[in-house]
């Protein structure tokens, strides 16, 4: 993996575990000569993630939708903002410029952007690594309802396994890291 995407916050949120996570995720990016791919936000754990890699002398890729780029979110010390119409088109563009994902915590936009992704693995549109960062028990909920899906019928266990899930980020890349991708759609 060269470029990693990361998915996450545009805010601070509440666990001050959650920004110390982004930091410990951007100096393993830099120590890998990891590309960052993310939002392109200068606010919220997407802002810290940036500028720690940025501030290491890595290369971070910001991809925003047209309009929140008016509302002046934007980091100004990106490597390279990549502007698109929408959010649609920005999640293709972090698709088609990334070799795997991440998900630190975040809100709505962070879980569509992880459940998007997944769904696209499943489906054989790629074949790509996505991992969840499960800091401090902030996606301990989110687990056992897809547990829960899998236990009613509503998702299969192996496509439940295709999203890698750690509560450290050394332990989350090196699953990443090892990541084979069925060699058919799983659903």
């Amino acid at each position: 993996m060269k470029s990693i995407c990361v998915f996450c916050g545009s805010s601070d949120g509440t666990d001050p575990l959650i920004k110390k996570a982004a930091i410990t995720l951007a100096d393993a990016l830099l120590e890998r000569d990891n590309h960052l791919v993310y939002g392109g936000a200068k606010i919220g754990i997407m802002g810290t993630i940036a500028q720690r890699v940025i501030d290491g002398g890595g290369r971070v890729i910001g991809i925003i939708p047209e309009f929140l780029k008016k509302k002046e979110v934007v980091h100004p010390k990106l490597y390279k903002l990549i502007t698109t119409k929408n959010m649609n088109d920005r999640k293709l563009k972090m698709l088609t410029l990334s070799d795997g994902f991440v998900t630190l915590p975040g809100g709505f936009g962070t879980l569509e952007e992880l459940f998007e992704i997944a769904t696209a693995l499943q489906l054989g549109q790629h074949k790509k690594p996505i991992g969840l960062l499960n800091i401090n028990g902030f996606y301990d909920e989110l687990l056992a309802s897809l547990q829960k899906m899998v236990s009613m019928g509503f998702v299969k266990q192996h496509n439940l396994d295709l999203v890698l899930v750690d509560t450290t980020v050394a332990g989350l890349l090196t699953k990443m890291d090892a990541f084979k991708a069925p060699d058919k759609a799983v659903w």
